[in-house]
């Protein structure tokens, strides 16, 4: 083994891991790291100008790529900054390796300027948080942080390394990471009495969440064999395509009556790769309807059954389980039973058909006006889109008109799962790099651009082809929405104070020309396709802002 500085023993570890783009804002405390990467040209350092950013475009990033990002942060303050979009990519499950910088170990006792406990502070928001002792253990400890963030339930961890230690040399292997083989089978006897309880079912329905991502294929057969329609439960990805007749829309996450009453005809309810279920609010009771059973598939033990007692909590990787459920149902269905299921398969498809011409009809007497309703900018967005676009989605209130009209395929609608505003204008540059030969297009509400709108920088510098739109109605409309169902009657003649983007209003478009990106307001509903298709088809960012309705009183859409 050679000897050599912690900075390259810590470098060659990188390149045998197989980490290609180091997402970071770097300060004193990581100037040797920094230095090292001239040593490193397969590694390239990817600058974002607040650290907030580097978290969301890794966040992004570990979505499509089977190695996860590494993200260099600054030290305290520096991970401090970032600790929003860490608590997002938490609860993402987006697996990723976060370096910080710490002072020397000798004389940090003294609390130098920007010293700080951030093992402390990153364990709230990780998997696993550790500050390196020794030189030699440099290598081992970023191994064993790539492997455990990608163990099941994959996510972010925390290496924190002093700046002695990234000069001192020593002498320590560096081997790839060793991964874990996660494609557990489920227990025979389990998947026996599952495939009793489907094959009997009256009313099956299913909720998929991001742990099934990989496992769209054998959902569809499932569903399709038992006539259940799938629920996408709140998460990073939609497992299952809104192309599918079955595909029943997301969970209401706002409301636990709404809740309730999306499962209450439900007398098998399978859920998948999911916990069951986040709220915004916590729950009362148990969303279950009575009699329901209920079974829980997934690989993250500590979620099965966690809230509520469930039936059958089988922890195995839901696309095996998935897979020889189908099977064994199969096997089990009468003539009879099969008739059921196709009838089934029917009700769902037409019960869509009438939901859809149910809002379309809601939304016409108002399709032409001005500012247009979301109705109309989700029905234009959907005829522009690429067929093959990742799209990112924190369109926050304008998500349900989005889900009624843009219909993608299984793995390519992505959100983020921690509920805090921000990664919609960062991630997509990382689905971007992780993804090159698709386009990828974001759709971001104006309140939760501002958060991390830095990013603009980062993709013009790199010139990363990510089309943002941004879906502008002025104000933070979902405090708005929330703070009438507070209030209840008592909202009549009640201000909405500090909810209003307004006086001035903000200018998206010379916010973007001031990053390097070109950008276009639009107003006319008939002018969204043209500009959409212009900036998917373009080798650089752009950002194109959209003046929507943000009515509340009333309702519109």
């Amino acid at each position: 083994m050679p000897r050599m500085p912690g900075r390259h023993l810590m470098m060659e570890q990188l390149v045998a891991v197989g980490v290609r783009y180091v997402f970071g804002n770097p300060g004193t405390t990581e100037q040797a790291f920094m230095d090292a990467l001239n040593d490193y040209p397969q590694i390239q350092y990817v600058l974002a100008l607040h650290e907030g950013v580097a978290v969301g475009i890794a966040d992004g990033y570990s979505r499509i790529s089977p190695v996860p990002p590494l993200v260099e942060l600054h030290i305290t303050p520096g991970l401090g900054n970032a600790m929003g979009m860490l608590y997002n990519a938490y609860w993402t499950r987006a697996p990723m390796v976060v370096y910080v910088g710490q002072h020397a170990q000798r004389g940090a006792q003294q609390e130098p300027i920007l010293w700080g406990d951030v093992v402390a502070m990153a364990r709230t928001v990780t998997k696993w948080a550790v500050e390196v002792q020794d030189a030699a253990d440099l290598p081992m400890l970023v191994r064993r942080a790539f492997q455990v963030a990608m163990a099941p339930p994959p996510g972010p961890v925390l290496v924190s390394v002093p700046t002695n230690i990234m000069d001192e040399e020593a002498e320590a292997e560096v081997v790839p990471p060793s991964y874990a083989r996660t494609r557990v089978r489920p227990e025979r006897e389990a998947v026996a009495r599952a495939a009793e309880w489907l094959a009997a079912a009256q009313a099956p329905v299913f909720v998929a969440g991001p742990g099934a991502a990989h496992a769209s294929e054998e959902l569809a057969r499932l569903a399709e064999l038992v006539g259940a329609r799938v629920h996408i439960a709140f998460g990073s990805v939609d497992p299952f395509g809104a192309e599918h007749p079955l595909y029943a829309g997301p969970l209401n996450v706002i409301s636990a009556a709404g809740l309730k009453a999306q499962l209450s005809a439900a007398d098998v309810l399978l859920a998948v790769g999911t916990p069951v279920f986040k709220g915004l609010f916590p729950m009362p009771d148990s969303p279950f309807p009575p009699g329901c059973r209920v079974v829980q598939i997934d690989l993250d033990a500590w979620e099965l059954g966690k809230n509520w007692p469930v039936d059958l909590a089988v922890l195995a990787d839901p696309a095996s389980a998935l897979a020889e459920l189908a099977e064994e149902v199969e096997a089990r269905l009468t003539p009879e039973q099969r008739d059921a299921a196709r009838k089934r398969r029917e009700a769902v498809e037409a019960l869509r058909q009438a939901m859809a011409e149910a809002m379309d009809a809601s939304a016409r007497p108002r399709w032409d006006a001005r500012p247009m309703p979301p109705a109309r900018f989700a029905h234009e967005l959907a005829q522009a889109l690429h067929p093959d676009t990742l799209l990112y989605d924190e369109s926050i209130t304008v998500g349900g008109q989005l889900g009624r009209h843009v219909r993608l395929g299984p793995g390519q609608h992505f959100r983020a799962a921690g509920g805090g505003l921000g990664p919609g204008m960062p991630a997509p540059i990382g689905l971007k790099l992780a993804c090159p030969e698709r386009p990828v297009l974001a759709v971001v509400g104006d309140g939760s651009a501002l958060y991390t709108v830095q990013a603009l920088w980062t993709a013009a510098h790199y010139r990363v082809p990510v089309t943002w739109v941004i879906a502008n109605n002025a104000s933070y409309r979902i405090l708005k929405l929330n703070l009438l169902e507070y209030l209840g009657e008592g909202a009549a003649g009640r201000a909405f104070v500090g909810m209003d983007l307004v006086g001035p209003e903000i200018d998206f478009v010379a916010i973007a020309k001031a990053f390097g990106v070109k950008g276009v307001r639009l107003e006319d509903p008939q002018d969204i396709v043209p500009a959409v298709r212009q900036a998917q088809q373009a080798q650089e960012p752009w950002l194109i802002d959209v003046a929507i309705d943000g009515s509340v009183r009333g309702g519109f859409l």
